[in-house]
């Protein structure tokens, strides 16, 4: 007899995650799946391919790690020296940190070894580490590429490999190496492949790399999230220091992430903001793996409240309770404005994000508004100050005085600057030099006695440094 009382799963156990795998979810307060992970759970459990497509924010990483992690457990077997069992692939740092944090916490009780490959740290620990092999790997393109070129890891045992933020990948050209990564693969592997856009470079991808996936579209493609209150200030280069600081000194701006488009730019922010009495950490793609990981840690437990950021941590930072995201700079690419707001507003928070716009960046708040299917909400307008005009030296001049003569410094003399000594033409007089014959002068140079041509500073040039005619002499 059945009781019909018993309790229904519920949550990440409904979707089939069990044992240690639920408890650690639970442990990092993911009790609630997320629409995308409702979906793409289930769908990777039973061994289908996925293509995700879904804005920032929105669960992807437990929506592919806890699938992949609960197969790996029901392996019962022992993983070989320089392999990896599960490949995620992503294209920044900041976001392999990210995603390896998240997996080693889910996978806590469950006796997995992880591992993470990138740029800007030891080769040499990570190869260390890579030799026992691991159950899972997260790196970026390049240095995996480099450990697998030098034999130092194979990848022919690896059956599940994930691409995320695949459309950044292609932004920064890494899809050749990612196409050489996945065909170094097991053949009859799993992929999930991740993207915020789908432009017809990235869906060619997955029709060649996924077999007959399970497509799961959260959200309207390159659209933001609703939790995000988005407005636009029109301003000119010049007031944006003043504009941001302004804003900076409201207190309830608690954890402010502001996005510039260059690295110079973004140190130049930061220089400002030091100067107006804000203290700010910067992250930017000059910097080391330490320098950038530092900053962030510091922004991350609050000891830090203003981070500056170019576009390389678009999509690397994960810090709950982003209160504001401010645009400096409009970016180059407008799917990357999605990603920059969508640091706030993340979980079903609410956030709020402000962009500074100078007239010339007209075409790009265009794109934007184009990508996102919106206007964005105006703000303020301080562009109608006009530009201030530079004096016309000619324009209070009276009527018939003489106009200057246009100065060559090729054929006339310098100007000295002292009244009184000018000629006609504002100039100074020629000042002969001291030393300097009369034309027609007879010059003796060398036992010579020949005159000087009507050219004396031209036949001097030419004579210089020749030696007297011995045969003469």
């Amino acid at each position: 007899m059945t009781d019909n009382n018993a309790a229904k799963p519920q949550g990440f156990a409904e979707l089939g995650i069990t044992g240690g795998l639920l408890k650690a979810a639970l442990d990092v307060g993911f009790e609630t799946p997320k629409p995308i992970q409702e979906k793409a759970i289930p769908a990777m459990l039973q061994g289908r391919d996925v293509l995700g497509i879904a804005q920032t924010g929105s669960g992807k990483t437990a929506a592919f790690s806890l699938p992949i992690l609960s197969q790996i457990i029901g392996l019962g077997t022992k993983r070989l020296p320089r392999t990896a069992r599960a490949l995620i692939l992503c294209p920044t740092r900041e976001l392999a940190v990210q995603i390896d944090e998240v997996v080693r916490s889910l996978a806590k009780h469950a006796h997995l070894a992880t591992a993470l490959v990138l740029g800007g740290v030891s080769r040499g620990s990570q190869v260390r580490r890579l030799a026992q092999g691991v159950d899972v790997l997260i790196a970026t393109p390049g240095r995996l590429t480099d450990i697998v070129r030098s034999g130092e890891l194979s990848l022919a045992e690896t059956r599940w490999l994930v691409l995320d933020e695949a459309d950044r990948m292609l932004d920064m050209g890494f899809i050749n190496d990612v196409r050489r990564i996945a065909r170094a693969t097991h053949t009859d592997r799993q992929t999930a492949l991740f993207s915020a856009t789908m432009p017809k470079e990235i869906d060619q991808l997955a029709g060649s790399l996924l077999k007959e996936p399970l497509r799961v579209e959260i959200a309207r493609e390159s659209t933001t999230a609703g939790e995000i209150k988005q407005g636009l200030i029109m301003a000119r280069t010049r007031q944006k220091r003043k504009i941001l600081s302004d804003m900076l000194a409201d207190e309830k701006l608690r954890s402010v992430i502001v996005f510039a488009r260059t690295k110079h730019g973004a140190d130049r922010v930061t220089r400002d903001l030091t100067r107006d009495g804000f203290e700010a950490a910067v992250i930017h793609g000059n910097k080391s793996q330490n320098a950038r990981q530092r900053a962030l840690n510091g922004f991350r437990d609050g000891s830090m409240r203003i981070l500056v950021a170019t576009d390389i941590a678009a999509r690397g930072i994960d810090v709950p309770g982003v209160t504001h995201v401010i645009n400096f700079d409009l970016p180059d690419q407008p799917e990357s404005y999605v990603h920059r707001i969508g640091r706030t507003g993340r979980n079903g928070a609410s956030g709020e994000a402000i962009t500074l716009c100078d007239p010339t960046e007209a075409d790009k708040l265009k794109a934007v508004e184009k990508t996102i299917r919106s206007r964005l909400p105006l703000l303020a307008d301080f562009t109608p100050e006009p530009d201030p005009v530079r004096p016309n030296p000619q324009a209070h001049r009276p009527a018939g005085a003489a106009q200057a003569q246009p100065h060559h410094r090729a054929s006339g003399p310098k100007k000295t600057g002292k009244p009184g000594n000018a000629d006609e033409g504002g100039r100074e007089p020629r000042k002969r030099q001291a030393n300097r014959p009369e034309r027609g002068a007879v010059v003796a140079k060398s036992g010579e006695g020949r005159p000087e041509s009507a050219k004396p500073g031209r036949r001097r040039k030419r004579n210089r440094g020749r030696r007297p005619n011995a045969q003469a002499a």
